[in-house]
C-alpha cells in the first residue's frame, strides 16, 4: 500500500512532530494536534552504533537486577507496594538512557511533548493502578495460604508460569473482545513504541488485568512473597519489551518476550501482529500467534483502523471512549 516515497515522507513528518515547538496544555487535557495523528509511522532501524555491546548485555543486567532486587525486599521484609514502585520508576529510568544509547528506531525517541503526555498517563495509571491495589492485596492476604506448599524458591517459577498463561489470556481477550477492545485499544493508539508510551493505557483496562492475574494467583495457594516475586518481574519484563531498544536475545526469543516481539504486536497490519505475550513468548508459540522471524520488522505501528479511538493527546475524551455509544461496529484490534 505505502511506496518507498511514502515512507520517506512519513518519516520527514515525524520527525518535524519531534521538533513541533508546541507547549503542553495540562490544564486542557491536549497536548498538540500531533499526537496520535501520524498513525502508522513506517518503522525505518537506526544506524550502527559504536556501543553496540550494549545490546547483548542490557537484559541480563535487567534480569539480575529482578533477581538482586526480589532477594532484598523479601529478606529486609520491605512493603510490597513501595518496593513494587521503587523498582518500576528505576526500570523506566534505566531503559530510558538504554533509548538514548542504543535506539532502535531514532524517530521513535519521545520528544518533550510526548513525554509530558506519557507523564500524565502515567500518574492516571498509577493512582488508578494504586487504588486498585487495595482490594487486590486485601484478597491476595486473605485468601494466600500462611503455609504454602512448595518452598518459595519452587513457587516463583511456577508462579511465574501460570500468571504468565493468566497475562496471556487476558491480553488475547482484551483484543478478541469487542467491549474489551474498547479498553485496551487505547494502548495502541501512539504511532511509536517506546518505554515511555508503555504507560499509556485505560487505568480501567491495568485494574482489571491486576486484579485478574493477582488474584489468580492467591486462590491457587502462592505465597504472597510469590506474588509479590513475579509482580517485579512483570514490570521488567513490561517495560523492557516496550523499549526503544536494539536488542538481539537469539534463541530466547522463543522463551521470552523481547522488544523484537512485541514492536510485531505493535503492527498496524493484523496479518503480522500477534504476541500477546508480554513476558513469556511461549504461550504465542502454544496458541499460534507468533509471527516474529529473525530480522523481521513491522511494516508500521499504531491501530488497524486509526480513526477508531481518540489520539492520545485528548485525555478526557480517551478516559470516556469506552463509555460512549458505538457508532459503528467494533473495528478489528490489530
Amino acid at each position: 500500500m505505502n511506496t518507498d516515497t511514502g515512507r520517506s515522507s512519513n518519516l520527514t513528518d515525524t520527525a518535524q512532530s519531534d521538533r513541533d515547538p508546541d507547549p503542553l496544555n495540562i490544564a486542557g487535557l491536549s497536548f498538540g494536534a500531533a499526537d496520535g495523528v501520524e498513525n502508522p509511522t513506517q518503522v525505518t532501524p537506526a544506524r550502527i552504533n559504536p556501543l553496540s555491546f550494549i545490546s547483548y548485555i542490557a537484559h541480563p543486567l535487567l534480569l539480575i537486577s529482578v533477581v538482586i532486587y526480589v532477594i532484598a525486599a523479601i529478606g529486609l521484609n520491605w512493603d510490597p507496594g513501595a518496593a513494587s514502585l521503587g523498582f518500576l520508576l528505576a526500570t523506566v529510568f534505566y531503559l530510558a538512557m538504554l533509548e538514548l544509547i542504543i535506539p532502535y528506531e531514532r524517530a521513535w525517541l519521545p520528544s518533550r511533548r510526548e513525554w509530558g503526555l506519557y507523564a500524565v498517563y502515567f500518574v492516571i495509571t498509577m493512582i488508578g493502578g494504586a487504588l486498585a491495589q487495595l482490594p487486590v492485596m486485601a484478597v491476595v492476604s486473605m485468601v494466600a495460604p500462611l503455609h504454602p506448599l512448595l518452598p518459595l524458591w519452587a513457587e516463583i517459577p511456577l508462579a511465574l508460569l501460570l500468571s504468565s498463561l493468566a497475562s496471556y489470556a487476558v491480553h488475547r481477550a482484551g483484543h478478541d473482545i469487542p467491549l474489551l477492545w474498547r479498553l485496551h485499544g487505547v494502548h495502541h493508539v501512539p504511532d511509536k513504541v517506546n518505554v515511555g508510551n508503555n504507560g499509556v493505557n485505560h487505568v480501567f483496562d491495568i485494574v482489571l488485568a491486576q486484579f485478574l492475574v493477582q488474584v489468580s494467583l492467591a486462590l491457587i495457594g502462592f505465597s504472597e512473597h510469590a506474588v509479590f516475586a513475579v509482580g517485579i518481574f512483570i514490570i521488567a519484563q513490561g517495560y523492557f519489551v516496550h523499549a526503544n531498544i536494539d536488542v538481539r536475545l537469539g534463541w530466547l526469543n522463543h522463551i521470552l518476550a523481547s522488544p523484537e516481539l512485541h514492536r510485531m504486536h505493535h503492527s498496524a497490519d493484523k496479518a503480522e501482529a500477534g504476541h500477546f505475550g508480554s513476558d513469556l513468548s511461549i504461550w504465542d508459540r502454544l496458541f499460534g500467534s507468533y509471527t516474529w522471524r529473525p530480522d523481521r520488522k513491522p511494516r508500521a505501528i499504531g491501530l488497524f483502523d486509526p480513526g477508531s479511538f481518540p489520539r492520545n493527546g485528548a485525555i478526557f475524551s480517551t478516559l470516556v471512549h469506552p463509555l460512549r455509544p458505538r457508532k459503528k461496529p467494533a473495528s478489528t484490534p490489530p
